[in-house]
């Protein structure tokens, strides 16, 4: 399996959203990633940027790719702290990188319209280059996927933590109504992660229900399973995590639940197997 989002971090080097009360509120590193791994069938990670605000996080994490590939199958950036320099040299910047560039690079923020524009300018050259935009939005992520796939023909959308659904137990709005206007757009795909987070006290059976729906509707060839580890640990183990993300492809053919857990990642991030 390769899980598809996992982060590492040191509050030292900034992280400003980490709170000194809070349990993750100390470094995690490339040994800790390991030992999380024991148990849990994971034999790569897709490693996500972690908001530490500046444009050395990205570097970190190609240096962490280079020297661990045994454990960092591939790695996600940041995106808003590049958009300052614009699209040439953010160009010239992925050039630069080449095979040990990023395999995506994510955007986030409480809706589209709270993203740095100078961002949003980067997206065509994602396209151009192949590189996925990696969606973090709390407010109609599935939608804005599919608009900015469709704005951007050959854009490849990875949308964070189901598109970040309401709890269970609350009402949904519209995002189911947003989950089938994704899944009409080939260019959007899936991460499930942050179940144990997102639906902390929803039943078992309900969160697989949640996740079957979404696989369902978009497809297993366009889904992909991520820990969200260290975020899930007030909640649950990584094993844990990934044990919620299994549970609702039970109903999946072998095969396709190796496309979910393995195939979809490789192939969108270009992760070479």
């Amino acid at each position: 399996m390769i899980d598809s989002h996992a982060h590492l971090w040191d509050p030292r080097r900034g992280f400003p959203w980490i709170r000194p009360d809070s349990p993750h509120h100390r470094p995690f590193t490339a040994d800790d990633l390991a030992a999380s791994a024991v148990g849990t069938g994971v034999r790569g990670t897709v490693l996500v940027e972690a908001s530490r605000g500046d444009a050395g996080e990205t570097d970190a994490l190609r240096a962490l790719r280079t020297a661990r590939p045994d454990l960092v199958a591939g790695y996600v950036g940041n995106l808003h702290v590049h958009g300052g320099a614009g699209p040439e040299r953010f160009r010239a910047l992925l050039g630069e990188w080449g095979a040990s560039g990023p395999g995506g690079m994510r955007m986030g923020g409480r809706s589209w319209a709270d993203t740095p524009p100078q961002a949003r300018a980067l997206l065509p050259v994602l396209a151009e280059a192949g590189v996925v935009l990696e969606l973090n939005l709390g407010e109609r992520a599935l939608r804005t996927a599919a608009e900015a796939a469709a704005r951007h023909p050959g854009l490849a959308v990875v949308v964070d933590h189901l598109g970040n659904p309401p709890h269970l137990d609350a009402d949904p709005g519209p995002w189911y109504e947003d989950l089938a206007y994704a899944a009409a757009h080939p260019g959007v795909h899936v991460k499930i992660s942050g179940l144990l987070t997102q639906q902390h006290g929803v039943p078992a059976d309900r969160v697989s229900r949640l996740v079957r729906q979404v696989v369902d509707a978009v497809g297993p060839a366009r889904c992909l399973a991520g820990s969200d580890w260290p975020i899930c640990l007030p909640r649950g183990t990584r094993q844990e995590s990934l044990a919620a993300a299994r549970a609702g492809l039970a109903h999946l053919p072998a095969r396709e639940r190796r496309e979910v857990l393995h195939g979809t990642a490789v192939r969108v991030y270009g992760l070479g197997g």
